[in-house]
């Protein structure tokens, strides 16, 4: 089969490669499903890139949520059905032509929505939800600042803040061309980055502060958060979006002293520990797409051939949305020959 291989750490696509690798087979409770779609996500980039806890050994197949129909089921697995359409978190391995999820991370495709927008569902609406709800503990009219506010997982915020009932919802992004994009995706206030954003929050806020700060970007923005955070509110630190090592959190008189909590948050760790509290995201996720509360707009790649450009897309600041490549369909030899394929 076709799969994305990379074959060794680089800041760059020079080491990401179409290959042809083995099918995989599933294990007791696993699945192997057909993919039709795999979301791209800045995730591959930090395994690229050889960030730690990424990836366990080297060469690495990227793609970590998938959308397709079911090819095999492994021992004890009773609640799914070959050729059922579904969407899965995968532990790596998804941008191939056939990929293996946990059968607990593997939730079926309510008809009504395109395998294309589920694959987009796992890692952006699932995580942006479980950051509202479990992590940030949202409350009615409450106010939400995210940062990197264009991407994915960013513009599913926008959208779910208003689903729960959230309140104001501010943005900011990196560049000041993203901030017509981060405005397209439902914020109300979106900034870019620089010296005066402390003041350009609070003044948004009519200087009381905001409730909930959410942040991929580790440590690097965490003075701004506090500065920015409100009594009673959260902050949560769910990436490292940079690189590199992480500054201390602050000393814990500075937290009780302003009323303020700092928690973390990581959707690969909650797979691993409590797959049926993710799981669970996703079909409520899932649910809210069919029935019209929620609109997942993707871009479609057309190839795996065409992903490492969207990951340098991504690596370099420039990517907007959410990005999905569309693979074989259930139907076609997962072995059809490919004249771009390294052997």
């Amino acid at each position: 089969m076709r799969a994305l291989v990379m074959t060794a750490p680089s800041q760059g696509s020079d080491r990401t490669q179409v290959q042809k690798i083995d099918e995989p087979r599933p294990g007791p409770g696993e699945v192997t499903i057909d993919v039709a779609y795999a979301g791209v996500n800045f995730m591959d980039v930090m395994a690229r890139r050889g960030d730690a806890g990424y990836v366990r050994a080297w060469p690495y197949v990227p793609g970590l949520e998938v959308a397709g129909t079911i090819r095999e089921v492994g021992a004890g697995v009773s609640d799914l059905a070959v050729e059922q359409r579904v969407a899965a978190f995968t532990p790596g391995g998804g941008l191939a032509q056939v990929a293996v999820a946990q059968a607990a991370l593997t939730v079926p495709v309510p008809e009504q929505v395109s395998l294309s927008t589920a694959a987009a569902a796992p890692l952006m609406f699932s995580t942006a939800l479980l950051l509202l709800t479990d992590a940030a503990r949202l409350g009615p009219g409450e106010s939400v600042l995210v940062h990197s506010a264009s991407g994915g997982v960013g513009s599913a915020v926008a959208q779910l803040v208003s689903t729960l009932g959230g309140g104001l919802r501010i943005g900011t992004v990196g560049r000041p061309e993203k901030v017509v994009s981060a405005a397209k995706s439902g914020y109300d206030v979106a900034f870019a980055r620089g010296d005066d954003l402390t003041e350009a929050v609070r003044a948004a806020t009519g200087g009381s502060g905001v409730d909930v700060v959410l942040d991929p970007l580790g440590t690097s923005m965490l003075e701004v958060d506090l500065a920015v955070t409100a009594p009673g509110g959260r902050i949560v630190l769910f990436g490292n979006a940079g690189g590199g090592q992480q500054a201390p959190l602050p000393p814990a008189g500075r937290l009780i002293g302003g009323n303020i909590s700092i928690g973390g948050f990581s959707i690969s760790s909650l797979s691993a520990s409590a797959p049926e509290r993710v799981a669970g995201a996703l079909r409520r996720v899932l649910d809210l797409i069919a029935t019209g509360r929620l609109d997942v707009a993707v871009t479609e790649v057309d190839s795996l051939a065409d992903v490492p450009a969207v990951h340098q897309l991504l690596a370099d600041g420039h990517g907007s949305g959410k990005y999905v490549t569309r693979l074989t369909s259930a139907h076609q030899a997962v072995n059809a020959p490919d004249a771009g394929v390294s052997a």
